[in-house]
């Protein structure tokens, strides 16, 4: 049973999620954090709409028998494409992350803004949604993020052979001369420099790892669920497969001080 001293408990298909957690960290210091990285079946992006909402289950089911309290989808995929099943099925709150594109859009001079995320997010019926109705004032670009997470989770990001296959898949962006680009994967964060090299400086970079941090600060007043003590406060991450030495190095970039790693 969870309480108001259980733990924050967040979950996405690798590393990625790890960028929400530092935001969430950041914004909440005195409460627990469990981290369940599902990188054994990631990515996510290219799986079917079930699937995605079946692992979204057995991942939710792992944080709640961890007795965590509230539920963030450190996932664009998972979010958008099962975050209602699991609202309906579990007696919890979740907090999703979705990408950024109305703020982008608000924001944008140039009225043409990119998303580059998975296609499981690109093609969910959430993201359709969304998008069609900003469209009708915007130009929104759309590319498919191809072999990104699976360098980030096998700590490949730092190699010609990366840049190039980044730079080409940021090509139609700049082509289209956007203002603003939304990263819609929590795994890009880590290669927002990389991004910000091939894109230049005119480009404004906007993941939505802040926004989802605030999201879940208001969620824990309003169902009256914060963390009333300030002691034993800890971070537990939990994987299923991601090599020790990519998820050191994420925790070194992120400056996290973790209290435990498990290999589930």
């Amino acid at each position: 049973m969870s309480n108001l001293n259980s733990p924050i408990g967040i979950f996405d298909s690798g590393l990625g999620g790890l960028s929400i957690l530092s935001e969430i960290h950041k914004q909440l210091p005195n409460e627990k954090l469990i981290y369940f990285a599902d990188s054994a079946n990631a990515p996510y992006g290219e799986k079917t709409e079930q699937e995605i909402v079946n692992l979204s289950i057995k991942n939710t089911q792992f944080l709640i028998n961890n007795s965590c309290k509230i539920i963030v989808i450190a996932c664009n995929t998972a979010t958008t494409n099962a975050i209602h099943v699991l609202r309906e099925k579990f007696d919890i709150p979740f907090v999703g992350i979705e990408p950024a594109i109305k703020p982008a859009t608000f924001q944008s001079l140039s009225k043409k803004i990119g998303v580059l995320a998975t296609k499981g997010t690109l093609s969910s019926k959430l993201f359709y949604k969304n998008a069609s109705l900003l469209k009708q004032e915007t130009e929104i670009i759309e590319v498919v993020g191809r072999g990104i997470v699976e360098a980030i989770e096998n700590n490949c990001t730092n190699t010609k052979d990366f840049n190039n296959l980044l730079k080409k898949q940021l090509e139609i962006f700049i082509k289209n001369e956007i203002d603003y680009l939304v990263l819609g994967c929590s795994h890009y964060s880590f290669i927002t420099k990389n991004i910000e090299k091939i894109m230049g400086e005119n480009v404004k970079i906007i993941d939505s790892g802040f926004a989802v941090a605030k999201q879940t600060n208001k969620i824990l007043d309003l169902t009256n669920l914060r963390k009333k003590t300030n002691h034993n406060l800890k971070i537990d991450i939990y994987t299923n497969k991601t090599s020790i030495d990519a998820l050191k190095n994420v925790l070194h970039y992120l400056n996290l001080n973790i209290n435990d790693i498990n290999v589930y």
